[in-house]
């Protein structure tokens, strides 16, 4: 994983994977304690994406992708979404938004990265701008069609797996 300055990298890659690290404990244990989420889930994805896939992130908010990857030769930009879920074997809920108005490559690639309790990278789904723009455009729903937001099942029915954790055979969604 590299990233595309250190403004972005806050400082050394060992230093942010002992502060991440620190994080997420301080994450789950704010839920045991409020039942409530810390708000670090999206930061945590792309970190754990960069790592395994070994992409290339850029800085916060960074208009339409929040990492970069060579592939065939042509710089891909890719937008990472992520969200925890409390049980792999029923996976609910939805994606949060993804504007197809920001700019981006036309071959860019949607990342959702599913984190267990702990905030650990489960699986990694991946689908195409062309198929999320036809979900997105599907009439019938507001969530969908006027804020961008599609359920994880509508996601992964278009995406295909490019990650999966060791050990974790099957995650079921609803």
């Amino acid at each position: 994983m590299i990233y595309e300055s250190e403004k972005a990298s806050g400082g050394g890659n060992e230093e942010v994977v002992e502060l991440l690290r620190q994080a997420k404990l301080l994450a789950v244990r704010y839920r045991q304690l409020t039942g409530k989420p810390l708000g670090i889930t999206g930061e945590v994805a792309e970190f754990e994406a960069a790592s395994v896939l070994g992409l290339d992130l850029h800085a916060a908010r960074t208009a339409g992708y929040d990492a970069t990857e060579m592939r065939e030769g042509k710089l891909v930009r890719v937008q990472i979404k992520g969200r925890c879920i409390a049980d792999p074997r029923r996976v609910t809920g939805r994606i949060g938004k993804i504007d197809l108005r920001q700019p981006f490559d036309t071959v860019l690639l949607v990342l959702l990265v599913l984190l267990d309790m702990g905030l650990n990278a489960l699986v990694m789904y991946e689908a195409e701008r062309a198929a999320v723009e036809t979900l997105l455009a599907k009439p019938g729903s507001k969530a969908r069609n006027e804020r961008g937001s599609v359920a994880i099942s509508q996601f992964k029915a278009i995406s295909t797996v490019r990650w999966t954790k060791s050990g974790v055979t099957k995650i079921e969604i609803e």
